[in-house]
């Protein structure tokens, strides 16, 4: 080892060979004890110092590294900006879409919440609600109403017993005056023969003996009081088939002014009836046709949404990447 190195290394810096042809005690000692304790500090330092060097290869390969990568980089950025210089139109492009998809997207979400809150008010529990006690409503007066036809059907039902009772008295009228009627002609009958067994016994009386005008004279009171009984008896028919007859008429004008009101009502009641029956085919057709109609709406509504919130995503996620690349371009070039 050259000694002037080694004394410069301990920091004598004023070594010379005078030091060593010609020494003087002190300054030799002074030498020496400086070799002493740099060889001691380099003792001491070499593990350090080892590790120093150890690190400083350590950092120099990872400055290598870090110069490669920095290398690739700088490739990559300067693609990344050729490709930025190319999608610029096409992300100006994206952003003018991007605000009229946005205000295609508010529009539809106000049309959908207004379909849906009109959903909601059509199937509302109070609208339901008020539906069933309409219907109920109406289907309690539809029983009343069919309670009311029922009990002029057992109206009717009952006036045609009647009349089939009244239709029987009257047959049975008419068969007591045929009766009265063969009486009468019995009578007649009988009139003439008495008026014919009068003139003979009128005729006989001259000629026969007092017995058999006795005889003839009470056959002649019998026959008289027969006819008497017969007359009454004709007479009491007849008042009770005129009694008869015009309680009859009476009854029949009677049921015929009723049924005659049971017929007009009854064809009131069916035509009030047939037009609450429209009515409420007109309703239910026009529910049918409204919710048939509400619902593809909103599944036309609900389809137009779900692929503009879809296609709104990716867009965004395009966005979200490229505005990442660009903060790393940017970070890069700063």
């Amino acid at each position: 080892m050259n000694p002037t190195r080694f004394a410069n290394a301990a920091r004598i810096m004023d070594f010379s060979k005078k030091d060593i042809h010609l020494p003087d005690p002190e300054r030799t000692r002074f030498i020496l004890s400086a070799f002493i304790n740099f060889v001691i500090f380099t003792e001491q330092c070499t593990s350090f110092v080892s590790s120093l060097h150890d690190k400083s290869a350590t950092i120099i390969e990872e400055w290598e590294r870090v110069a490669q990568e920095l290398l690739t980089i700088q490739y990559k950025l300067t693609a990344l900006k050729a490709q930025h210089a190319k999608d610029e139109p096409r992300c100006k492009e994206l952003l003018t879409e991007n605000a009229a998809i946005t205000a295609h997207l508010m529009d539809t979400k106000e049309t959908t919440q207004g379909v849906v809150k009109e959903i909601e008010a059509f199937k509302s529990p109070e609208r339901i609600k008020h539906n069933i006690t309409t219907m109920a409503a109406a289907s309690i007066e539809d029983k009343k109403i069919i309670v009311q036809q029922e009990a002029k059907a057992h109206d009717l039902q009952a006036n045609l017993s009647a009349l089939s009772t009244i239709d029987k008295d009257f047959r049975a009228c008419v068969e007591q005056l045929q009766t009265t009627d063969k009486e009468v002609q019995l009578l007649e009958a009988s009139q003439k023969e008495l008026a014919n067994s009068h003139a003979t016994a009128t005729a006989a009386t001259l000629n026969l003996p007092n017995i058999e005008c006795n005889e003839l004279q009470m056959k002649k009171e019998r026959v008289h009081r027969q006819l008497a009984n017969a007359q009454d008896k004709l007479e009491c028919i007849q008042r009770h088939t005129k009694e008869k007859w015009h309680a009859s008429q009476q009854t029949i004008k009677w049921l015929q002014h009723k049924y005659e009101q049971m017929d007009i009502e009854r064809r009131e009641n069916d035509k009030q009836v047939e037009e609450f029956r429209k009515e409420a085919n007109e309703v239910e057709a026009k529910m049918t046709e409204h919710l048939t109609k509400s619902e593809a709406e909103l599944n036309e509504l609900l389809a137009e949404y779900w692929k503009l919130r879809h296609e709104t995503e990716v867009y965004m996620e395009r966005l979200a990447n490229k505005q990442h690349e660009f903060r790393l371009i940017y970070a890069l070039q700063c």
